[in-house]
Protein backbone atom coordinates (compact mmCIF):
# COMPACT_ATOMS: atom_id res chain seq x y z
CA UNK A 1 0.00 0.00 0.00
CA UNK A 2 1.59 3.33 -1.07
CA UNK A 3 1.32 6.52 0.88
CA UNK A 4 -1.54 8.93 0.38
CA UNK A 5 -1.16 12.63 -0.33
CA UNK A 6 0.53 15.00 -2.67
CA UNK A 7 3.48 15.94 -0.47
CA UNK A 8 6.83 15.57 -2.20
CA UNK A 9 9.40 13.34 -0.53
CA UNK A 10 13.15 13.94 -0.67
CA UNK A 11 13.62 11.12 -3.17
CA UNK A 12 10.80 12.55 -5.30
CA UNK A 13 12.53 15.92 -5.50
CA UNK A 14 15.79 14.15 -6.33
CA UNK A 15 14.18 12.34 -9.29
CA UNK A 16 12.44 15.50 -10.52
CA UNK A 17 15.61 17.58 -10.24
CA UNK A 18 17.74 14.98 -11.99
CA UNK A 19 15.17 14.55 -14.76
CA UNK A 20 14.95 18.31 -15.29
CA UNK A 21 18.73 18.54 -15.49
CA UNK A 22 18.93 15.74 -18.04
CA UNK A 23 16.14 17.23 -20.19
CA UNK A 24 17.52 20.77 -20.12
CA UNK A 25 19.65 20.39 -23.30
CA UNK A 26 16.62 19.01 -25.12
CA UNK A 27 14.53 21.95 -23.99
CA UNK A 28 17.21 24.25 -25.43
CA UNK A 29 16.81 22.52 -28.80
CA UNK A 30 13.04 23.04 -28.69
CA UNK A 31 13.37 26.70 -27.69
CA UNK A 32 15.64 27.25 -30.68
CA UNK A 33 12.92 25.86 -32.96
CA UNK A 34 10.16 27.85 -31.24
CA UNK A 35 12.03 31.14 -31.63
CA UNK A 36 13.27 30.43 -35.14
CA UNK A 37 10.15 29.15 -36.90
CA UNK A 38 6.86 31.00 -37.46
CA UNK A 39 5.07 27.64 -37.33
CA UNK A 40 6.00 26.89 -33.71
CA UNK A 41 6.11 30.20 -31.88
CA UNK A 42 3.22 28.92 -29.75
CA UNK A 43 5.39 26.09 -28.43
CA UNK A 44 6.81 28.17 -25.60
CA UNK A 45 3.34 28.52 -24.07
CA UNK A 46 2.44 24.82 -24.17
CA UNK A 47 4.31 23.74 -20.99
CA UNK A 48 2.59 26.52 -19.03
CA UNK A 49 -0.86 25.53 -20.32
CA UNK A 50 -0.10 21.86 -19.54
CA UNK A 51 0.93 22.81 -16.01
CA UNK A 52 -2.29 24.79 -15.60
CA UNK A 53 -4.30 21.79 -16.84
CA UNK A 54 -2.46 19.57 -14.36
CA UNK A 55 -3.18 22.01 -11.53
CA UNK A 56 -6.91 21.48 -12.16
CA UNK A 57 -6.38 17.99 -10.68
CA UNK A 58 -4.91 19.30 -7.42
CA UNK A 59 -8.01 18.31 -5.42
CA UNK A 60 -8.19 14.84 -6.93
CA UNK A 61 -4.54 13.82 -6.70
CA UNK A 62 -4.30 13.80 -2.86
CA UNK A 63 -7.17 11.29 -2.78
CA UNK A 64 -5.30 8.79 -4.94
CA UNK A 65 -3.06 6.07 -3.65
CA UNK A 66 0.47 6.99 -4.61
CA UNK A 67 3.87 5.43 -4.31
CA UNK A 68 6.83 4.18 -6.27
CA UNK A 69 6.00 1.90 -9.19
CA UNK A 70 9.07 0.33 -10.77
CA UNK A 71 7.11 -0.36 -13.97
CA UNK A 72 7.51 3.33 -14.67
CA UNK A 73 11.28 2.88 -14.63
CA UNK A 74 11.05 0.87 -17.86
CA UNK A 75 9.21 3.65 -19.68
CA UNK A 76 11.51 6.29 -18.22
CA UNK A 77 14.63 4.35 -19.23
CA UNK A 78 13.40 3.78 -22.78
CA UNK A 79 12.38 7.44 -23.09
CA UNK A 80 15.78 8.67 -21.88
CA UNK A 81 17.62 6.37 -24.27
CA UNK A 82 15.46 7.64 -27.14
CA UNK A 83 16.05 11.19 -25.94
CA UNK A 84 19.82 10.68 -25.99
CA UNK A 85 19.73 9.34 -29.54
CA UNK A 86 17.54 12.23 -30.67
CA UNK A 87 19.79 14.77 -28.97
CA UNK A 88 22.93 13.31 -30.54
CA UNK A 89 21.23 13.41 -33.93
CA UNK A 90 19.89 16.94 -33.45
CA UNK A 91 16.35 15.76 -34.21
CA UNK A 92 13.97 18.18 -32.45
CA UNK A 93 10.91 15.99 -33.08
CA UNK A 94 12.56 12.90 -31.63
CA UNK A 95 13.86 14.89 -28.68
CA UNK A 96 10.43 16.43 -27.98
CA UNK A 97 8.48 13.17 -28.10
CA UNK A 98 11.08 11.48 -25.90
CA UNK A 99 10.85 14.30 -23.36
CA UNK A 100 7.08 13.88 -23.10
CA UNK A 101 7.51 10.12 -22.68
CA UNK A 102 10.13 10.76 -19.99
CA UNK A 103 7.71 12.99 -18.07
CA UNK A 104 5.10 10.23 -18.23
CA UNK A 105 7.64 7.67 -17.07
CA UNK A 106 8.77 9.91 -14.23
CA UNK A 107 5.22 10.39 -12.95
CA UNK A 108 4.58 6.65 -13.21
CA UNK A 109 7.79 5.82 -11.36
CA UNK A 110 7.46 8.34 -8.53
CA UNK A 111 3.66 8.36 -8.01
CA UNK A 112 2.22 5.30 -9.68
CA UNK A 113 -0.26 4.33 -12.38
CA UNK A 114 -3.28 6.15 -10.92
CA UNK A 115 -1.46 9.46 -10.99
CA UNK A 116 -0.27 8.80 -14.53
CA UNK A 117 -3.83 8.05 -15.67
CA UNK A 118 -5.20 11.17 -13.95
CA UNK A 119 -2.50 13.40 -15.46
CA UNK A 120 -2.58 11.79 -18.89
CA UNK A 121 -4.22 14.75 -20.63
CA UNK A 122 -1.79 17.43 -19.35
CA UNK A 123 1.16 15.18 -20.18
CA UNK A 124 -0.16 14.33 -23.66
CA UNK A 125 -0.89 18.03 -24.22
CA UNK A 126 2.88 18.60 -24.12
CA UNK A 127 3.04 16.95 -27.54
CA UNK A 128 1.79 20.23 -29.02
CA UNK A 129 5.19 21.74 -28.20
CA UNK A 130 6.95 19.13 -30.38
CA UNK A 131 7.88 20.32 -33.89
CA UNK A 132 6.44 18.28 -36.74
CA UNK A 133 9.10 16.94 -39.15
CA UNK A 134 9.81 19.36 -41.99
CA UNK A 135 9.00 16.71 -44.60
CA UNK A 136 5.52 16.28 -43.14
CA UNK A 137 4.88 20.02 -43.24
CA UNK A 138 6.01 20.22 -46.85
CA UNK A 139 3.40 17.67 -47.91
CA UNK A 140 0.73 19.86 -46.30
CA UNK A 141 1.82 23.37 -47.19
CA UNK A 142 2.02 22.78 -50.95
CA UNK A 143 -1.60 21.63 -51.42
CA UNK A 144 -2.83 24.28 -48.95
CA UNK A 145 -1.05 27.03 -50.88
CA UNK A 146 -2.70 25.88 -54.10
CA UNK A 147 -6.11 25.60 -52.40
CA UNK A 148 -5.93 29.11 -50.94
CA UNK A 149 -4.75 30.54 -54.26
CA UNK A 150 -7.41 28.77 -56.31
CA UNK A 151 -10.36 29.42 -53.99
CA UNK A 152 -9.24 32.98 -53.27
CA UNK A 153 -8.99 33.76 -56.98
CA UNK A 154 -12.42 32.24 -57.65
CA UNK A 155 -14.02 34.32 -54.88
CA UNK A 156 -12.34 37.51 -56.05
CA UNK A 157 -13.51 36.94 -59.62
CA UNK A 158 -17.02 36.24 -58.33
CA UNK A 159 -16.90 39.62 -56.56
CA UNK A 160 -15.95 41.34 -59.82
CA UNK A 161 -12.15 41.55 -59.50
CA UNK A 162 -10.26 40.76 -62.69
CA UNK A 163 -7.55 38.65 -61.13
CA UNK A 164 -5.64 35.73 -62.58
CA UNK A 165 -3.84 32.82 -60.96
CA UNK A 166 -0.59 31.17 -61.95
CA UNK A 167 0.18 28.47 -59.44
CA UNK A 168 0.58 30.20 -56.09
CA UNK A 169 0.72 33.66 -57.68
CA UNK A 170 -2.34 35.91 -57.86
CA UNK A 171 -2.00 38.52 -60.62
CA UNK A 172 -3.88 41.78 -59.99
CA UNK A 173 -5.29 44.15 -62.60
CA UNK A 174 -2.38 46.23 -63.87
CA UNK A 175 0.16 43.41 -63.64
CA UNK A 176 1.03 43.50 -59.93
CA UNK A 177 1.52 40.07 -58.39
CA UNK A 178 0.94 38.53 -54.96
CA UNK A 179 2.69 35.31 -54.00
CA UNK A 180 0.83 33.04 -51.59
CA UNK A 181 3.75 31.94 -49.43
CA UNK A 182 3.95 29.00 -47.02
CA UNK A 183 3.07 31.29 -44.11
CA UNK A 184 -0.17 32.14 -45.95
CA UNK A 185 -1.11 28.52 -46.59
CA UNK A 186 -3.01 28.23 -43.31
CA UNK A 187 -0.63 25.73 -41.73
CA UNK A 188 0.46 28.23 -39.07
CA UNK A 189 -3.13 28.92 -38.04
CA UNK A 190 -3.85 25.20 -38.01
CA UNK A 191 -0.86 24.38 -35.79
CA UNK A 192 -1.61 27.18 -33.33
CA UNK A 193 -5.39 26.72 -33.17
CA UNK A 194 -5.24 22.97 -32.53
CA UNK A 195 -3.87 23.41 -28.99
CA UNK A 196 -6.55 26.03 -28.31
CA UNK A 197 -9.35 23.84 -29.64
CA UNK A 198 -8.07 20.86 -27.66
CA UNK A 199 -7.88 22.67 -24.33
CA UNK A 200 -11.33 24.18 -24.91
CA UNK A 201 -12.79 20.79 -25.77
CA UNK A 202 -11.25 19.17 -22.68
CA UNK A 203 -12.52 21.71 -20.18
CA UNK A 204 -15.89 22.61 -21.71
CA UNK A 205 -17.13 19.25 -22.99
CA UNK A 206 -17.70 15.93 -21.24
CA UNK A 207 -18.73 13.76 -24.19
CA UNK A 208 -15.93 12.28 -26.27
CA UNK A 209 -17.83 12.83 -29.52
CA UNK A 210 -18.41 16.52 -28.78
CA UNK A 211 -14.77 16.98 -27.79
CA UNK A 212 -13.65 15.41 -31.05
CA UNK A 213 -16.08 17.56 -33.04
CA UNK A 214 -14.74 20.74 -31.45
CA UNK A 215 -11.15 19.74 -32.17
CA UNK A 216 -11.98 18.87 -35.78
CA UNK A 217 -13.74 22.23 -36.20
CA UNK A 218 -10.29 23.80 -35.96
CA UNK A 219 -9.54 22.66 -39.52
CA UNK A 220 -12.28 24.63 -41.35
CA UNK A 221 -11.91 27.59 -38.97
CA UNK A 222 -8.17 27.82 -39.60
CA UNK A 223 -8.45 27.39 -43.37
CA UNK A 224 -11.35 29.82 -43.80
CA UNK A 225 -9.70 32.36 -41.52
CA UNK A 226 -6.53 32.21 -43.56
CA UNK A 227 -8.53 32.47 -46.78
CA UNK A 228 -10.11 35.66 -45.42
CA UNK A 229 -6.60 36.96 -44.68
CA UNK A 230 -5.49 36.36 -48.28
CA UNK A 231 -8.62 38.02 -49.67
CA UNK A 232 -8.16 41.03 -47.43
CA UNK A 233 -4.51 41.29 -48.46
CA UNK A 234 -5.49 41.30 -52.12
CA UNK A 235 -8.09 44.03 -51.52
CA UNK A 236 -5.55 46.12 -49.59
CA UNK A 237 -2.94 45.60 -52.30
CA UNK A 238 -5.31 47.19 -54.82
CA UNK A 239 -5.98 50.09 -52.45
CA UNK A 240 -2.59 50.91 -50.95
CA UNK A 241 -0.15 48.97 -53.10
CA UNK A 242 1.44 45.53 -52.97
CA UNK A 243 4.42 46.62 -50.86
CA UNK A 244 2.27 48.22 -48.15
CA UNK A 245 -0.12 45.26 -48.10
CA UNK A 246 2.56 42.57 -47.89
CA UNK A 247 5.71 44.06 -46.34
CA UNK A 248 4.57 46.67 -43.83
CA UNK A 249 3.11 46.50 -40.35
CA UNK A 250 -0.30 46.54 -42.01
CA UNK A 251 0.30 43.00 -43.26
CA UNK A 252 1.22 41.85 -39.77
CA UNK A 253 -1.89 43.44 -38.29
CA UNK A 254 -4.08 41.74 -40.87
CA UNK A 255 -2.56 38.40 -39.84
CA UNK A 256 -3.07 39.13 -36.14
CA UNK A 257 -6.63 40.30 -36.74
CA UNK A 258 -7.68 37.23 -38.70
CA UNK A 259 -6.04 34.91 -36.14
CA UNK A 260 -7.78 36.63 -33.23
CA UNK A 261 -11.05 36.36 -35.14
CA UNK A 262 -10.45 32.63 -35.63
CA UNK A 263 -9.84 32.27 -31.87
CA UNK A 264 -13.11 34.10 -31.30
CA UNK A 265 -14.90 31.68 -33.61
CA UNK A 266 -13.51 28.73 -31.61
CA UNK A 267 -14.77 30.31 -28.39
CA UNK A 268 -18.11 30.88 -30.09
CA UNK A 269 -18.35 27.23 -31.10
CA UNK A 270 -17.77 26.24 -27.48
CA UNK A 271 -20.45 28.69 -26.33
CA UNK A 272 -22.84 27.30 -28.96
CA UNK A 273 -22.31 23.76 -27.71
CA UNK A 274 -23.03 24.86 -24.12
CA UNK A 275 -26.15 26.71 -25.27
CA UNK A 276 -27.38 23.60 -27.06
CA UNK A 277 -26.81 21.64 -23.85
CA UNK A 278 -28.89 24.11 -21.85
CA UNK A 279 -31.67 24.06 -24.45
CA UNK A 280 -31.72 20.26 -24.42
CA UNK A 281 -31.81 20.24 -20.62
CA UNK A 282 -34.70 22.73 -20.58
CA UNK A 283 -36.72 20.62 -23.02
CA UNK A 284 -36.11 17.47 -21.05
CA UNK A 285 -36.92 19.22 -17.79
CA UNK A 286 -40.23 20.55 -19.02
CA UNK A 287 -41.33 17.47 -20.89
Amino acid sequence: MGEMGIGMRVQDWAIVGLLALVLLPGMAILVEVWTGSPFYSHGIFIPFVAFWAASSKRRVLPLLESGWDLKGAWLLSAALLSYLLGWLGGDATWVGVSMVAAVAGGVWLVRGQLWLKTLMFPIAYLLFMVPIPESWLTTLTGPLQLWVSEVGTALLRAMGDSVLRRGNIIELPGGAELFVAEACSGITSLLTLLPLGTILAYFTERQTGRRLLMILSVIPVALLGNLARVLLTVVLAQRVGVAAATESALHDWVGVGTYVSACGVMLGIGALFRRLDRSSFDRDGTS
